[in-house]
């Protein structure tokens, strides 16, 4: 159970609550309504979730508590409506900042993928579509230190940020338009990304040396294609790659489908037999790279096949994501086929014909994405693509029914987990619902005494210090009453 710790006896005066600012630091201020804590909600790519500090959480012992109530999870109805969430895979995500711990970088950040049904936190690999809000958001919080900022032909400036993902400890880079005094990220342009409507401020996002993100090799089994064995006997062929997070990749040919229109996303979601054929591919894949199977956020498994003679699109694919079909397609697995498609021999090169492109474009079931790879002695040094990204709110993230206790942490000083309200000595511990019960239960029968002393006074009887302490009582409740309705405000 939480620890409380109650206002001191010297704030009580004149039978009111006196002013919070004169709280002294870290007193630990008790709530009738749900905690909170300050957040982004934001779009990075085709993918949105919250944005947070680090310094604005509990201990991480607490996050898995504390972040998937305010995702809305865990829901059985599958639809995160008592959260932030919205029922997907690539919208119930977060991402959380902090100081850098080396000196190359500017800032680092842990992504989270939170389960919708079980409410489970998978820290396995990075998302890169949230990845392109790092740099934006670090910059205008104040999180970049050494500022580098270069300027166009035409005016416009740019800034660059490097940042650590502590999932993969990898290196990024990202750089976005800034502009006014002080210089801000700013999300208005004239770029067009296939799965988001509208144009927005081009982010170049740069992965560096992306290869063996979570197995430390580019090909974890040193083969470009391999042979899984499947539970009725049968075999399929599957490369298996890891560049910026790793990928199962088989062609739509190896499972008898010819007919690329059935792998619709919402076709693939209504075929069961079909999301379970391929999650034991995906498992089966994952036993061979060094993997645990039960980990669904890695290896993803995607779904190759041709280009269909379409001169827009090279090679053409389907993802699956925490086991539902991905409406565009994961950036870090977008990244990975690109770089797959590069290393001859793959099922990605075949499908190619093995040309050789610095730039590979992929077509996924909302359009396309280009993805530039650089190789040098059959090295992987980077990969870089571009996205679109956009802040979409700011305030207090609220915690909901999935919070079986308080955030029993003591906050810093100034920091704002709880509203302003606090239990007063020698009444009842604080819980939902009790001040107000004891408010209305104490003006009740403070009103009855008070009529009383009334009584009293006209018939020039002495006042009993009985009748004095309900005068008080009622003074305290009113205050009280008070205090609780504007803070609800």
């Amino acid at each position: 159970m939480a620890s409380r710790t109650f206002l001191p006896r010297h704030l009580i005066r004149s039978a009111r609550i006196s002013s919070l600012s004169t709280l002294p630091h870290q007193t630990r201020l008790m709530t009738t309504s749900p905690p909170s804590f300050p957040a982004l909600f934001a779009r990075g790519g085709t993918s949105n979730g919250l944005v947070i500090h680090r310094k604005d959480l509990p201990p991480e012992s607490q996050w898995s508590q504390v972040l998937p109530s305010a995702m809305g999870s865990p829901d059985p109805y599958v639809r995160q409506l008592d959260g932030m969430g919205s029922g997907i895979s690539s919208t119930s995500k977060i991402v959380i900042l902090g100081p850098p711990s080396r000196d190359n970088v500017d800032v680092e950040f842990t992504f989270l993928q939170v389960g919708i049904q079980d409410g489970g936190l998978d820290m396995a690999g990075n998302c890169g579509n949230m990845s392109s809000l790092v740099g934006p958001v670090a910059w205008d919080s104040g999180l970049v230190s050494s500022k580098t900022v270069e300027t166009d032909q035409d005016g416009s400036q740019w800034a660059t940020v490097r940042f650590l993902n502590t999932n993969t400890n990898k290196v990024m880079s990202s750089k976005f338009r800034v502009e006014g005094s002080p210089l801000r990220y700013t999300h208005k342009g004239d770029y067009t990304m296939d799965g988001v409507p509208g144009t927005g401020s081009k982010v170049v996002m740069s992965f560096l040396d992306p290869a063996g993100a979570k197995t430390g090799k580019a090909l974890p089994t040193g083969n470009t294609v391999d042979s899984l064995t499947l539970s009725d006997g049968t075999t399929v062929k599957a490369s298996l790659v890891d560049v910026g997070n790793p990928g199962v990749f088989i062609s739509t040919e190896s499972l008898g489908m010819a007919d690329h229109l059935s792998l619709a996303p919402a076709l693939v979601e209504s075929n069961d037999q079909l999301k379970d054929r391929l999650e034991e591919i995906r498992q089966a894949g994952a036993i061979l790279m060094g993997l645990d199977p039960k980990v669904k956020s890695v290896p993803k498994i995607v779904l190759l096949f041709p280009s269909s003679g379409s001169s827009e699109v090279d090679i053409r694919c389907l993802a699956l994501s925490m086991g539902q079909a991905h409406k565009a397609v994961p950036l870090t697995l977008a990244l990975c086929l690109g770089a797959a498609s590069q290393l001859k021999g793959t099922i990605a090169s075949d499908l190619i014909d093995g040309k050789s492109k610095d730039t590979v474009t992929i077509g996924h079931p909302s359009g396309k994405v280009d993805i530039g790879t650089v190789i040098r002695d059959d090295r992987i040094e980077s990969a870089q693509l571009l996205r679109t990204a956009r802040i979409l709110m700011k305030g207090d993230t609220s915690l909901g029914h999935a919070m079986a206790d308080p955030i029993n942490s003591v906050p810093e000083p100034g920091h704002p987990y709880f509203p302003l309200d606090a239990v007063i000595p020698g009444y009842l511990p604080n819980s939902t619902g009790v001040f107000e019960l004891i408010s209305t239960f104490g003006a009740i029968v403070s009103a009855v005494v008070g009529f009383a002393v009334w009584q009293t006074t006209r018939t020039r009887k002495p006042v009993r210090p009985i009748d004095q302490f309900a005068v008080g009582w009622f003074a305290l409740c009113k205050s009280d009453t008070a205090a609780l309705r504007q803070n609800k405000k």
